[in-house]
């Protein structure tokens, strides 16, 4: 019932517009991680415009830092006129008064060593809610792996909720195990045996309906060399009683449909396929949308031949039953460190005519995949082209990878030399002997072995594993003008592949017990990338953009750099002679947090010299209507909400969380 009463109230909301109608609220909620089930991150709230945005001021500052707060990776949930967030390694869930900043109650889990082991813990970015019988539940997975039910007004566990749990100071309710519907046999203390492989969560659960759908995540694909894993399978709970209802298998078994495109029995041991990007939904038709990252092994799957289906893939669910409804693999057989980082988009559109229910997932390819979230078929095509094999022994690629047609790609795919930085005939000539070490070629350029025929150090992988749309730069999408507005940027990764052997070597306590042909040959995500001699990136700016797109067309509306110039690309641009005129605003290069109102388009990013700031841009054009100075640098998703009348904007600063507001907000703040 709450699900319908908040479903005609965003329908209403829609119908009118107007600011003064939005106003009239004393109370606009945010409230799942992406503010709605569609994730779309679009407030209604409506009272700063452009004319008022140079009065914002800050409202209050909450530091997590006594709760060991570090990444900022979660965007809190405004409901029923509270904050609800999680913070630091234990994860804890906090609820926040949205007036003054002053923590009401914080839920800790006891410390378990399957909890310490995981590489995820900070990395929580919310929560779930939902009401049972007109009481608040706030839901929340732990870096260990359980699922806990907590009472909205006290933060205490729900009783007769879950399954008890045998480890000595957990509550004797209100908690599952998640582990034990996983199928693996494992310790309540320390979890899956590390030689078998290892899940924890970086996303929170999503509830649709009566249902609590739970995704999960492994280790990180670059930090692995052996083979063996536990796959990433999607849970279900009942939400009233937590009761468990069904379990999809993201590597699907004998008798399953995909099960084919797993060769060499690999499906017997490999893992990961996980989800750990948000979730998002569609309560009215039931179904709750999946991205999945890679499989076992970031850069090298020869131990694995086949298109290996889930992995990389949009999923649909029945979210009553986990039965697939539809799904689509965005890259066959993936080595490329394209998993998918973000929450797809639910936006209802209309297309020649059609009135289309759609889906849109951003990702890092630079490419937007929209489909009909009903039935799963591309708006426009997404069709097979021939790509390149692979020079690493053992490894076969798909032939052919899907190819987006339309919408036009926001971000630089491949790179060549037309592509390097060329104000000048200096800096192209340096830019040229930088990449001689390195294979460049197209978007799927495949990685290359450390003692490959040509002597190359690695290929050129762009826009990279973290370029294009990544984790800390979710989209936004105005559900009223069907815009969708992306934030990108170019960050290319250097692909090279060494012995397994050695690999193993640089990381230690990693999951399973047999060490692939071939892994990723450095400490870190990826070989680094060349670098212009200059301080200035090798290729050509901008360097990180907005780009909005009118979905009922897939044309593009703008693109705009992020922020402004940095100061050092200044400096080494006057010592090459090349004017600001020349090359204009690059970008900062960052990943920027974004929020849609009404009235426009909010982000956050760095001025030249480095001053953090929050921009306000025309939604229909880009241009700059507003700025301000900010105290910090903001990471992750933004957020805004309406309470006791004004509106909000909230920053994930680090450690911190910083409230916007206008001085009215403030000054009865004062009062309260």
């Amino acid at each position: 019932m709450l699900i319908l009463r908040r479903s005609l109230l965003g329908v209403l909301l829609g119908l009118f517009t107007l600011p003064i109608l939005v106003n009239a609220q004393d109370s606009i909620e945010w409230y799942t991680l992406g503010n709605d089930y569609a994730h779309t991150r679009f407030t209604p709230s409506a009272e700063i415009t452009a004319e008022n945005f140079g009065d914002l001021e800050v409202a209050w500052e909450w530091d997590g830092a006594s709760f060991g707060a570090v990444s900022g990776r979660s965007t809190p949930s405004y409901i029923d006129g509270k904050l609800f967030t999680v913070a630091g390694y234990n994860r804890h869930v906090i609820a926040i008064d949205p007036k003054t900043g002053e923590t009401i109650w914080s839920y800790r889990e006891p410390k378990t060593p399957r909890a310490e082991y995981s590489m995820r813990a900070d990395y929580g970015k919310g929560v779930a809610y939902t009401e049972i019988d007109g009481r608040g539940v706030v839901y929340i997975i732990s870096p260990g792996f359980f699922l806990t039910a907590l009472d909205a007004d006290t933060g205490i566990p729900l009783e007769d909720w879950g399954t008890p749990v045998a480890i000595d100071g957990f509550p004797e309710s209100g908690v599952v195990d998640l582990l034990k519907d996983l199928g693996h046999p494992y310790d309540p203390y320390e979890g899956i045996p590390l030689e078998t492989g290892y899940i924890t969560s970086s996303s929170p659960p999503i509830v649709v309906n009566d249902t609590i759908v739970v995704g999960n995540s492994a280790e990180q694909g670059y930090h692995q060399a052996r083979i063996e894993n536990v796959p990433g399978d999607i849970l279900g709970y009942d939400a009233r009683t937590g009761e468990f209802k069904w379990k999809f298998n993201v590597i699907p078994q004998p008798g399953e449909y995909g099960h084919e495109t797993w060769e060499n029995d690999a499906w017997e041991w490999t893992g990961d396929v996980s989800s750990w990007a948000p979730l998002s939904a569609d309560p009215e038709n039931d179904l709750v949308f999946i991205p999945t990252n890679s499989a076992t092994i970031d850069y090298y799957g020869g131990f694995r031949p086949g298109d290996n289906l889930f992995a990389a893939s949009i999923i649909a669910l029945n979210a009553s039953s986990g039965e697939r409804a539809w799904h689509f693999q965005f890259v066959h057989h993936e080595i490329w460190n394209f998993d998918t980082p973000t929450a797809p988009i639910a936006l209802d559109i209309s297309v020649d005519g059609r009135d289309i229910p759609a889906v849109v997932q951003a990702t890092k390819q630079g490419w937007l995949y929209t489909f009909n979230r009903v039935t799963g078929e591309p708006v426009w095509p997404i069709v097979e082209r021939p790509v390149p094999a692979s020079i690493v022994p053992g490894e076969v690629l798909s032939p052919t990878q899907p190819h987006v047609t339309w919408p036009e790609p926001y971000s630089m795919q491949g790179i060549g030399e037309d592509d390097l930085i060329d104000f000048t005939p200096e800096l192209k000539a340096e830019a040229i002997i930088a990449m001689e070490d390195y294979v460049m070629g197209g978007l799927f350029n495949p990685p290359i072995h450390a003692d490959n025929p040509d002597g190359k150090y690695a290929a050129m992988n762009c826009p990279g594993g973290a370029g294009g749309v990544n984790i800390t730069s979710p989209p936004v999408a105005d559900p009223n003008t069907g815009t969708l507005y992306v934030n990108e940027h170019t960050a290319c990764f250097a692909l090279r592949l060494i012995p397994g052997e050695e690999a193993d070597l640089l990381f230690p306590n990693s999951t399973g017990s047999t060490t692939a042909r071939y892994a990723n040959g450095v400490p870190g995500a990826t070989a680094r990338p060349p670098r212009h001699p200059s301080g200035l990136p090798i290729w050509k700016p901008p360097y990180s953009t907005i780009v909005a797109y009118d979905m009922n067309t897939g044309e593009k509306k703008f693109t705009i750099p992020t922020g402004e110039t940095p100061q050092r690309y200044k400096d080494v641009f006057e010592r090459y002679g090349v004017s600001e005129s020349e090359y204009g605003n690059t970008g900062t290069g960052a990943l920027v947090p974004m929020v849609a109102t009404p009235n426009m388009l909010i982000y956050t990013d760095t001025a030249s010299d480095g001053t953090p700031m929050l921009w306000a841009i025309d939604k229909d054009n880009g241009e700059i209507i507003g700025e301000i100075e900010v105290p910090s640098r903001s990471s992750y998703g933004m957020s805004s909400w309406t309470h006791d009348g004004h509106q909000y904007i909230m920053l994930q600063t680090s450690s911190s969380l910083t409230a916007m507001a206008l001085p009215a907000a403030q000054a009865e703040s004062s009062g309260y």
